[in-house]
């Protein structure tokens, strides 16, 4: 039953795959300037434009640069970059650890703190901690992750000194190294997602807590931390899985301003440069894998859901 469930979430990726690529090259179109002008400068003669846009492929149908670029896609081949001439792969895989890094701290960061707010909150129901837990969980979906990072480096690079404004170090380099470099961009992306997962699971914990077979347990002498953990934390957790598959495509939606305001080169400022200087393969690439990433980790929240409640193999 449940390889039958993993299959059928697996044909649902592959269609999105398809529309995915489609519509990243179509936006990628859209955007206003010539990759063959950029590259020439305005000086350039009708001529050398004409030969560069046929040697990049820019004379052709839409929809023969579409299949073109899909099947080089296919094969892992994403192009050269119009302004370095490296290839648009080797690029992004060089960046995709950086920003993994980044993400994968402020995610971890988002469920610890957002677990100790909704569970500390329900220990200890209208205290004062169960009230600052409200309050984080409100102020923390409001606050603009951008202004944030900006405020915090003011208060602890500029006027403090505690901590480094700009650049990276990698875990595998520098591991105390990598904690303050990556410190305060994790806790601007994760304060978004510790907000969203102290409100969801403090409400589930709220809902679960008030079922039939919590009271059973409750009744035969079990203490309120042991009915949390063994019989109320697992079905409370069933919206929660939802909430960190979504937080993972917003905050690597959100590097693209967290790398630029802190220098970190990911591939969010990957992004950002290729806008600027219109390197349109180097800008559907870093698209095509970032979007890419956001379908697996939907499938993969896709499967935890049935594990962690079989029922839904039946839908």
């Amino acid at each position: 039953m449940f390889i039958k469930f993993l299959f059928r979430r697996l044909l649902y990726v592959i269609p999105m795959l398809i529309v995915t690529t489609l519509v990243v090259f179509s936006l990628i179109l859209l955007i206003p300037g010539d990759p063959a002008l950029a590259l020439l400068g305005d000086n350039a003669t009708d001529e050398k434009l004409a030969q560069l846009r046929t040697q990049l492929g820019l004379d052709q149908p839409v929809l023969v640069q579409y299949w073109n670029w899909l099947m080089s896609a296919v094969q892992g081949d994403l192009g050269r970059s119009l302004f370095t001439g490296e290839y648009v792969s080797e690029a992004v895989i060089s960046r995709l650890g950086v920003t993994f890094q980044v993400v994968i701290t402020a995610m971890i960061f988002s469920f610890i703190l957002g677990m100790f707010f909704a569970i500390t909150s329900i220990l200890k129901p209208n205290s004062w901690m169960d009230y600052v837990a409200r309050f984080f969980g409100t102020l923390g979906t409001a606050i603009p992750n951008f202004w944030l990072a900006m405020l915090l480096v003011v208060l602890f690079s500029v006027n403090l000194g505690w901590l480094p404004a700009t650049g990276f170090t990698s875990v595998m380099e520098h591991p105390i190294g990598f904690l303050k470099s990556v410190l305060l961009p994790a806790f601007c992306l994760g304060a978004f997602g510790a907000a969203q997962i102290t409100r969801q699971l403090r409400s589930s914990l709220i809902e679960v807590l008030d079922s039939d077979y919590i009271r059973t347990a409750y009744s035969k002498g079990l203490l309120l931390w042991p009915v949390i953990w063994k019989h109320g934390m697992r079905n409370a957790l069933l919206p929660v899985v939802t909430t960190v598959g979504l937080m993972f495509g917003n905050m690597l939606g959100a590097t693209v301003v967290i790398e630029s305001v802190f220098a970190i080169p990911g591939m969010g400022q990957l992004a950002v440069n290729s806008i600027l200087q219109r390197d349109f393969p180097m800008l559907q690439g870093v698209v095509l894998v970032m979007v890419v990433l956001v379908l697996i980790i939907n499938f993969i929240t896709d499967v935890l859901y049935g594990v962690l409640d079989p029922r839904i193999e039946l839908d």
